[in-house]
């Protein structure tokens, strides 16, 4: 075996390695989990439950939904809680090829893509999701009553919790967009308005077909975008970001 193959496979079984952990760690919570199930997916309907009309209540149009789904919704859950010790795997498998001015400026990176994501869900269930119901029962034709079936409301709640984390990681990759050297802040705040236009497009395309749930994605991605510019000035070596402005304009 040749010394290219050799590390090569050892980064490999590495790898291995890191995703066996991460999946061993998700099974073992959701197997904590499993019990309280019921009581999950209960927390997690609250929002649409308390909007609802007295007298209404949500359904299972399959025989199987209602053991299912609050099984799907705890295998996710069980994901979602896990992503500390995911993203430290991923740290620790990238971190032996840093150097170490290099490892101490993405440790709190990682740190804080978890805290972000968390931040992304808390803000879709107790922020979001309210309004979004509210506006969506109230505005029922008459004669037509709201019972909402429990599968398609689960999809619903994972799009917008998974739009709303990620959308939240904004400022995490504009960091990593100057540390790197793809772009500078100020190239960045040059291209402000269509940063602007963008979030609004993205909102209109990873949430629901209503004005509230889009406005109430782009306004918060804007502003987390604005936070990590902020930030990016302390992840750029000044050196290398006056040889790029030097570059572009020169070109």
């Amino acid at each position: 075996m040749s010394q290219a193959e050799q590390p090569l496979i050892s980064h490999l079984v590495e790898l291995r390695t890191r995703l066996l952990r991460s999946i061993t760690a998700i099974l073992l919570v959701f197997i904590a989990l499993i019990y309280f199930s019921n009581n999950i997916y209960d927390f997690v309907a609250q929002p649409l439950l308390s909007q609802l009309p007295e007298g209404t209540s949500m359904i299972a149009t399959d025989v199987a939904t209602p053991f299912l789904t609050p099984i799907k919704l705890t295998l996710v859950v069980s994901f979602f809680v896990a992503i500390p010790y995911l993203l430290y795997q991923a740290w620790a498998f990238i971190a032996p090829g840093l150097y170490q001015h290099e490892r101490r400026l993405i440790m709190p990176l990682v740190a804080s893509s978890a805290v972000l994501f968390y931040a992304g869900m808390a803000f879709a269930y107790y922020v979001v999701f309210p309004l979004v119901f509210g506006f969506f029962t109230s505005t029922a034709p008459a004669g037509v009553t709201v019972a909402t079936d429990i599968a398609s409301y689960l999809d619903f709640v994972l799009t917008l919790f998974f739009a709303f984390g990620v959308a939240f990681e904004i400022p995490v990759a504009t960091i990593l967009l100057c540390w790197t050297g793809v772009t500078t802040p100020k190239s960045l705040k040059e291209k402000r308005p269509y940063v602007v236009v963008g979030v609004f497009v993205v909102g209109m395309l990873l949430t629901p077909p209503d004005v509230f749930s889009q406005t109430l994605l782009a306004i918060p991605m804007w502003a987390l975008w604005e936070i990590g510019l902020f930030f990016a000035r302390f992840y750029v070596k000044k050196e290398d970001e006056e040889q790029q402005e030097s570059t572009e304009e020169g070109s």
